[in-house]
Order: C-alpha cells, then structure tokens, then sequence
C-alpha cells in the first residue's frame, strides 16, 4: 500500500482557535465530558509549578495543525510515532480587542532553530532546519522556535489534528468556498469543480493542503487556498446556526476539544470561554490573514526564508500596532519628507543599513546613500539647520521607533548613523509605539467575499 505524502491539514490548527466562541453556550451536563476531551502540554519547557493563568492585553497564540498519524482512522498513513505542524499561524489580539492579525507561517521556512528540553517527547540540541521540524519534540519546542523567528512573546498555543479539522467542519454542516477552476489532485484526494459550493470536512482538508492541484507546486503557493478556507470558517462560524442548535452545538464542541492540545493556561473550559469573550467581539473585517513574506533561501531552492517586509510585521505585532498593507498605505506627507537622508552603518551589523533603507523607503523617504563608518556605540542623526531638514529628521526617528534626540550638525541634509545599540534601542517598547511601515504581504480579511479574487 503506497502511504499518503505527509502534506495534509495546513489550516487544520486555526478552526481549534474559533471553537472558544462556543463555549460560553454549554450546559453543565455536557461541561465535564468536553472538559476531559481537552490534553494539555507545557508552553515551555521550563515552566514551573505554579498555578497557569490565562494572560492578559494583547495575546499571541500560536496556532499548530499537527500531522501525527496516532489517530482513530487508517486513512491518513502509518502512524510512525512522528508529527510535524503542517499549519502554523501566529494570531495577535490587540489589547482592545478591535483586531486580530494572524500570520500564516510557512512549513518550508528555514530557521535558527533553539534547543529545546524534554517535554514527553525527547529533548532537541537545536540547528538550523525547517520550522515545522520543530513540533517532533512537542509544542514547547515549535514556541520556542517561533518566539526566536519573529521576535515577539507567545503567551499560549493550540494544537489539533486532521481528525479535529474534519470532524468539526462537519460539525458545523460543512463550509462555503468559491474557486475561480476546477482543481483535481490525487495526492490529496480532491476533486472539486469550479464555482461557488459546498464542502465537507474532508474535501476543506484537501483543499486546504493540495499543492499539485496548483501551477506552482509549492507551500507558499497553497497558503492563498488556506486563507480562502479560514475565511469560510470563520463565515460560517458567525452565521451558521450551530450555535444555537443543541445537537450541533455538542458535536461541533465535542470534535473540537477531542482533538485539542493547549498549554495549561487554556486548559480549563473557563478559560477557554474567556478567550472566546475577547475573540467574538473582533469584528470579521478586523480579522486579517497574511502570509509571513519569504523569499527563496540561498541555499535551498525548495525552502523559504523570511523578507524585511516580514520583520515589520513581527515588529508590528510586538509593538501591537496594525499592520500596514500597501494596499491600505495613506499616501505619506511629503512636507516631513522632503530632504535626502544618508544612512551610515556603524553597527557592525552586516547588511543592517540596507534593512533600515528599505523601511524608510517605504516610509516615502529619499535614501541619498549607504555607507559604512568607524564603529560606534550610540545611534544619532544629525540634520542641517533648515526647518526641511529638521522636520524629515524628526519624523523618520519617530517612525523607525529610535528613541534619540535629533541633533544640528554640518551636513547635507539629513545623516542616520547606526550604532551598536540600534536593534536593542528599536526592539524597546516605545511610550507611543512608532506606526508599522507598509507591507506588501498575501492576504485576505475574514469578511471578504468568497467569490471575490
């Protein structure tokens, strides 16, 4: 028997996210049976004793669609003991509530990878590898290896399984989707004719994970699909009425939680339903999906590996502010733009004035050049005494996040010069954190007509 390829449910995590709505819908009766569905597994490998807690203000939740094949069907393989997460999308809620940005992160990404202590499922020395490799020794390893990419805090995750996927579509009487062709691909098992319809749980999944069905062939390639699906999730989440109907209600939950592995902070119901409070008050056109920007890694044309367009959005999120698209960009000011900036990398950082040039680019500034300097400690900018020049230095330092007092000096324009300190000086939380600059980043929001592109 040929075993299926290990391509399956990239999308599958994000729905174990959405069941928290739900909750707050359950009866007594029904509340002990899902409350010993749900498993539970450290956030961290050094987590201590203490009493969990579900955090609080803005929240990252990494979100895994597990590829184990230690599941009740025979029809996803032999099961191997192994897993990888075939979905990862780290979800930002803003503090407010009014947003949630979630960030689809492709398998195939290369990355430093840390070392990981054992958690159940054996310990890691680190190195570098592809991302998804990460979940082999539990989801305390693939937080911690995310937590390195993007920089930023994750305060919980969920896990779930195709199994999961399937059972809670179905649950839900399956999802809407519209494809603009038909798409056939053995490998996944599709075949799903072009147009506006209606699919079960099974075909999501396919549709979901298929990438020969597409001309690329690639990972990066199906995440367009995967957003499609989330947003049909969350379509039907909302408008369906599984929600108020009793037997739906339990299956959908029952399937959810059965399937679900989450850290001991969302490992009450309680805490789940709290969870669910803040996400139902999130609007769907506030709910944005985007794919991390990648491009080709040098050494490995089949792999990826994160764009300076996707350090702004891991900034962004950090700093809870909303990501820019270029779609979205107001045209900026040209009045606080107007006089060439000369960017000096004095860091020691290779390639660093290159990475700060395309932000300000971005911004709408003139980057007159690039060049090394001496090493030095401290970042300054110095501007020409000229209210023009005055007013371009004082707004790049407020939107690039550095914390430094702008200084007049003998020169043309303005002049940026890199110190030591810049990554930490602009990694530091800001009293108002600086706008994100604009992104050109693959996305969809969650209210967007399933027909439309």
């Amino acid at each position: 028997m040929t075993r299926p390829r290990r391509r399956r449910g990239k999308v599958i995590g994000w729905i174990s996210a959405l069941i928290v709505v739900a909750l707050v819908a359950v009866g007594a009766i029904a509340y002990a049976q899902l409350q010993g569905n749900v498993s539970t597994a450290p956030l961290r490998s050094d987590d201590g004793d203490g009493e969990p807690e579900l955090a609080t203000g803005d929240l990252n939740i990494l979100v895994l669609g597990s590829d184990t094949r230690a599941l009740a069907s025979g029809g996803f393989g032999e099961d191997d003991g192994s897993q990888r997460s075939d979905a990862m999308v780290l979800v930002h809620i803003s503090s407010d509530s009014s947003r949630i940005d979630a960030v689809q992160l492709p398998r195939d990404t290369l990355a430093d990878l840390p070392a990981c202590e054992d958690t159940g499922r054996g310990s890691y020395d680190g190195g570098y590898g592809m991302l998804n490799s990460a979940l082999e020794y539990g989801p305390a390893c693939s937080v911690a290896a995310v937590e390195q990419l993007a920089g930023v805090t994750i305060d919980h995750f969920v896990q779930m399984d195709f199994e999961g996927f399937i059972g809670v579509v179905d649950a839900m009487g399956g999802i809407d989707v519209c494809l603009p062709e038909a798409l056939t691909d053995g490998h996944a098992q599709l075949d799903l004719p072009a147009g506006a319809q209606s699919i079960d749980g099974t075909q999501a999944l396919a549709l979901a994970r298929t990438r020969h069905a597409l001309a690329e062939g690639s990972d990066v390639a199906r995440l367009g699909h995967q957003q499609m699906v989330l947003s049909a999730i969350v379509q039907k989440a909302t408008k369906s009425d599984v929600l108020v109907r009793p037997d739906r209600l339990y299956a959908f939950l029952d399937a959810a939680t059965s399937s679900m592995t989450v850290d001991p902070g969302l490992g009450a119901l309680t805490d789940l339903a709290g969870l669910a409070a803040r996400v139902a008050n999130v609007p769907m056109s506030s709910v944005t999906f985007l794919t991390m920007p990648a491009t080709e890694a040098p050494e490995d044309a089949n792999r990826v590996v994160p764009t300076a367009d996707a350090d702004v959005i891991f900034r962004a999120l950090g700093d809870d502010v909303p990501v820019v698209l270029t779609t979205d960009a107001v045209e900026p000011d040209a009045t606080v733009r107007t006089t060439p900036v000369e960017i000096l990398n004095g860091a020691g950082v290779a390639g660093l004035a290159s990475r700060v040039s395309e932000d300000a680019t971005a911004y709408g500034y003139t980057v007159s050049g690039l060049a090394n300097a001496e090493a030095v400690d401290a970042t300054t900018i110095v501007a020409a005494d000229t209210p023009e020049a005055q007013s371009t230095a004082q707004a790049l330092a407020s939107e690039l996040g550095i914390g430094v007092t702008v200084t007049v000096g003998d020169v043309d324009g303005v002049q940026l010069l890199l110190g030591a300190d810049y990554e930490n000086l602009t990694s530091q939380p800001q009293a108002t954190p600086a706008p994100s600059r604009p992104v050109d980043a693959v996305n969809r929001s969650a209210d967007t007509d399933l027909c439309a592109g």
